[in-house]
């Protein structure tokens, strides 16, 4: 499951940002990013998101990103062994909620991630030294819906 979606991310690829988007090739961000994952894998989505605004992590305290992941993926223990495919929930700066979502694509030396980024759209990065110590959580597909 994990290796498939993968490749599904990495098919996402170019796809430009639009926020609250989910539509591949036409516009996504990152949660859209993992939804249309989810769709490819499961078919309907677990939930529908509430509407968010793009500044929702900055005004609010409520780990809502986090919460959803717990709901619908499997939470990997910190120590487990890192997997090609794993959802990557990012804090982006110390005491801030939870609020950018990746897809692991690559491990080791060769650490990526897919994940749709304001004004770059969606796009595969290096794991480098600052975005893995901003790993908040990371989660699996589970194994069936």
């Amino acid at each position: 499951m994990n290796l498939r979606a993968a490749e599904i991310a990495r098919s996402w690829i170019g796809t430009p940002y639009v926020h609250q988007g989910s539509a591949q090739g036409a516009g996504t961000d990152c949660l859209g990013l993992i939804r249309g994952v989810w769709r490819a894998l499961y078919g309907g989505e677990p939930e529908a998101p509430p509407p968010y605004t793009a500044d929702w992590g900055e005004a609010g305290r409520d780990e809502l990103l986090h919460a959803a992941a717990l709901r619908n993926l499997v939470l990997v223990h910190p120590d487990a062994p890192e997997a090609v495919g794993e959802v990557l929930l990012f804090r982006m700066r110390a005491g801030g909620v939870a609020k950018h979502l990746g897809l692991r694509t690559g491990l080791g030396e060769a650490a990526r991630f897919v994940h749709a980024y304001d004004r770059h759209g969606v796009v595969e990065s290096p794991l480098s030294a600052p975005w893995a110590a901003r790993v908040a959580a990371r989660f699996r597909w589970p194994a069936a819906v």
